[in-house]
């Protein structure tokens, strides 16, 4: 008897001890002094998901990255090495941004301005009239930033010399190779804007508490008699990082829709060799504001990335190995997206009233109980995170 056939149980409030039950202080969700602390303390020392390797699949290839939090614009580029990195998109004369085109494919980058013009490793290939310059051409390459490359999605860090996300993952990183997202070669993108600030918004998908309320058309499948709720069947703590395993409802129906979708792709997964995971339940929360789903038919990944204390943008994609391989499949695909896309529009509302309640100021302190750990969990990371920060600046 596999663990999904099993009597559901809820995950036990000793299993979560560690968080404590404390009230959770609202300020943090609105304060916009403590988000210029999150901003330093916590973006720009993480990794943060910015796109996947299916979409620079050439030496030249780039695609520009703009992160608000940090106020950086950034160029992820294929070198003729093969290698990808990641530049800051400021050419190192007067800082004026080199490319404003979205994506593309260049050997070559020239600043608008004064024509300083750099490879696609970044070194420092021409600039007019460089001997009226006091500084040698190697100490004018684009600025970098560490990159690394996990199940095909592209991380990247702000910090000098941080630890490889790899090594903060551990075994999650052969779960997360295990799905599709691995091998993608194409995606669907839905990106949204929000009024709410980024743990709110990122919140609201780290617990199902809300599912039967806001979701009881396209969510009543993922709650049963056994599991009203459905609350997920574990969760596990990595570090600054967390999972949890998704129940599977024996008697759930899933909406007309979805069954139209899964039924033409599903097939397809099954040629391809995708359905041979043992991740496909697991719902994967990496620090601070990035989860994946690995269902290998819905391989669902969704980053928060936040703009100011009370607004933030969601980037929500589905990863697709290989073209749609017919008119059928290509159905498929288009129903799952639309299903995604009509589930989050249930939330929206639902989030941004949240947001005004908790931004009025009539709570000191919001609550969260034990199936809402991985909520608690990282509101803990971040305050920790915080703290340090503090501490360091005022040198104790």
């Amino acid at each position: 008897m596999n663990a999904e056939s099993k009597a559901f149980e809820q995950v036990s409030q000793e299993r979560v001890a560690f968080l404590g039950t404390r009230p959770i202080p609202a300020k943090p969700y609105y304060d916009a002094d403590w988000f210029e602390l999150e901003r330093e303390a916590v973006f720009r020392r993480s990794w943060m998901c910015v796109g996947h390797i299916c979409e620079v699949p050439e030496k030249g290839s780039f695609i520009r990255r703009e992160l608000e939090v940090l106020k950086a614009s950034l160029l992820i580029v294929r070198g003729k090495d093969e290698k990808l990195r990641a530049f800051h998109n400021v050419c190192t004369h007067r800082g004026t941004q080199l490319v404003e085109e979205a994506q593309g494919k260049r050997t070559r980058f020239s600043c608008p301005y004064h024509m300083w013009t750099f490879g696609s490793d970044g070194e420092l290939v021409s600039a007019p009239d460089f001997e009226q310059f006091h500084v040698a051409k190697e100490d004018c390459a684009l600025k970098q930033v560490a990159l690394e490359v996990i199940a095909g999605l592209i991380f990247v860090n702000f910090s000098k010399e941080p630890e490889a996300l790899s090594d903060q993952l551990g075994d999650l990183v052969t779960q997360m190779e295990s799905l599709p997202v691995a091998r993608a070669t194409t995606f669907s993108e839905y990106v949204y804007e929000i009024d709410a600030n980024w743990k709110l918004t990122y919140d609201n998908f780290q617990e199902n508490y809300h599912l039967r309320f806001i979701h009881p058309r396209s969510g009543g499948a993922a709650c049963g008699k056994d599991n009203p709720f459905g609350y997920p069947a574990e969760v596990d703590f990595h570090g600054d990082h967390r999972t949890q395993t998704i129940w599977s409802n024996p008697d759930a129906s899933a909406p007309a829709v979805q069954e139209l979708g899964f039924g033409r792709t599903i097939p397809a997964a099954m040629e391809k060799g995708l359905l041979n995971t043992d991740a496909g339940r697991k719902y994967f929360a990496l620090f601070p504001s990035f989860f994946m789903f690995g269902t290998p038919v819905q391989n669902f990944v969704h980053v928060v990335y936040p703009i100011s204390a009370e607004k933030s943008r969601g980037v929500i994609r589905l990863y697709w190995v290989d073209e749609d391989g017919s008119a059928s499949e290509r159905f498929g695909r288009e129903a799952i997206m639309v299903t995604a896309h009509d589930v989050h529009c249930e939330d929206t509302a639902v989030i941004e009233a949240g947001q005004r309640g908790i931004s009025s100021g009539a709570l000191e302190h919001i609550h969260m109980q034990t199936q809402e750990s991985l909520c608690r969990h990282l509101f803990n990371v971040v305050e920790e995170k915080v703290h340090a920060y503090q501490a360091e600046r005022n040198g104790s």
